[in-house]
């Protein structure tokens, strides 16, 4: 299993510069304890600061050498195909082909508000917008008639990325559609795994796996990843509730204040017990997902630790923890396909930068 970091719950009363430093700062130490990739979000909304993604990413780049770098999500049918090629391929180049976008429609409307995409279009701008970035990545010259968004004639898109291909997950939370439309691509899927119990999101991934044989596809390279709603790990269970309850009521906090209530649980154990946050002794945390992966078949899962809430010597102890109990078993349990970055146009394989410290998948 390969391990993607989220960075922490966001913190409205600190200045927007010192959050953006702190993201960068997080993601270098995701790389030096063994993450195999590190994600940033776009929202054009409080609370979260982090509207431009490919810049976050780029800044990234240039002080990392081996981790991949996830968008989570990209809000593809909110921007201009165009202008986004052009970012995300420069950040391809600059990174050496580290790049990974995960695409979704969004889910925040304040944020679709300000770009005028509005529920009844969304999803239209995304597949549209979605079919234009391929080619633009694909092609060295590009006419495109759109129906939603612009129109091209003889378009030379640069710089030309690194990869010949990047890889393109779809996000799916609730839309049985992008499952669908991830599997007709031929494209991995994402699920959120987020704020309820795991039931709808496993649905998602069975429509999913269900498209992919359907459009003629072998079963065998579906491609699945999926999260979690938090994570910390303590030498017991107890210790880890008692520990983790603060980021409980944190989060409960935000999300009642921003995101509209999504989360339905009311208390830290109820959360642990029927949710999808990851929190007990490693051994829990081992069983819980593994539990998850006989409904999921995941390859990536991806971490949210709440680094903000906890204090610093419990957010390395609890990080430091996962690596030395509980990755290994998980990555001997649960072998997974590689993440690392394919040739762009005209290169071969070279040696590329080293494999950086830390654990390995296996």
């Amino acid at each position: 299993m390969r391990f993607l970091l989220l960075p922490h719950l966001p913190a409205p009363e600190k200045p927007d510069h010192v959050q953006l430093r702190e993201l960068v700062d997080c993601a270098v130490f995701a790389e030096e304890l063994g993450f195999d990739a590190y994600g940033i979000g776009e929202r054009h909304d409080r609370p979260a600061v982090s509207s431009a993604p490919p810049v976050i990413l780029a800044h990234i780049a240039a002080l990392t050498s081996r981790i991949r770098l996830f968008t989570a999500v990209t809000t593809l049918g909110q921007l201009d195909p165009l202008r986004a090629f052009e970012d995300y391929s420069t950040l391809d180049s600059l990174a050496q082909g580290r790049l990974d976008l995960i695409v979704a429609k969004g889910a925040y409307p304040r944020s679709s508000r300000l770009f005028g995409v509005t529920r009844e279009n969304q999803w239209a701008l995304l597949q549209e917008n979605y079919e234009l970035f391929r080619r633009l990545w694909r092609e060295e010259k590009v006419s495109w008639e759109g129906r939603l968004g612009r129109s091209l004639t003889d378009a030379e898109p640069l710089p030309r990325p690194y990869q010949r291909e990047v890889r393109i997950w779809h996000g799916a939370g609730s839309n049985l559609e992008s499952a669908d439309f991830a599997a007709r691509h031929g494209d991995p899927v994402f699920t959120p795994n987020g704020a309820g119990p795991i039931g709808p999101y496993a649905a998602i991934v069975r429509h999913y796996r269900e498209r992919w044989a359907a459009y003629g596809r072998d079963p065998a390279d579906a491609l699945v990843g999926a999260g979690t709603a938090g994570y910390f790990g303590a030498r017991t269970s107890q210790e880890a509730i008692a520990r983790y309850r603060p980021v409980f009521e944190a989060r409960l906090a935000v999300n009642r204040a921003f995101d509209g209530g999504s989360i339905r649980f009311d208390t830290v154990e109820d959360w642990v017990e029927r949710g999808s946050v990851l929190v007990g002794s490693p051994q829990q945390i081992i069983e819980k997902v593994l539990s998850q992966h006989e409904h999921f078949g995941h390859e990536l899962l991806h971490l949210h630790v709440d680094g903000e809430v906890l204090d610093r010597a419990d957010y390395l102890a609890t990080l430091e923890l996962f690596f030395a109990e509980v990755a290994p078993v998980l990555r001997r349990e649960l072998p997974s396909r590689p993440l690392e970055a394919r040739p762009g146009p005209g290169r071969s394989p070279g040696p590329g930068p080293g494999p950086g410290p830390g654990p390995q998948a296996g």
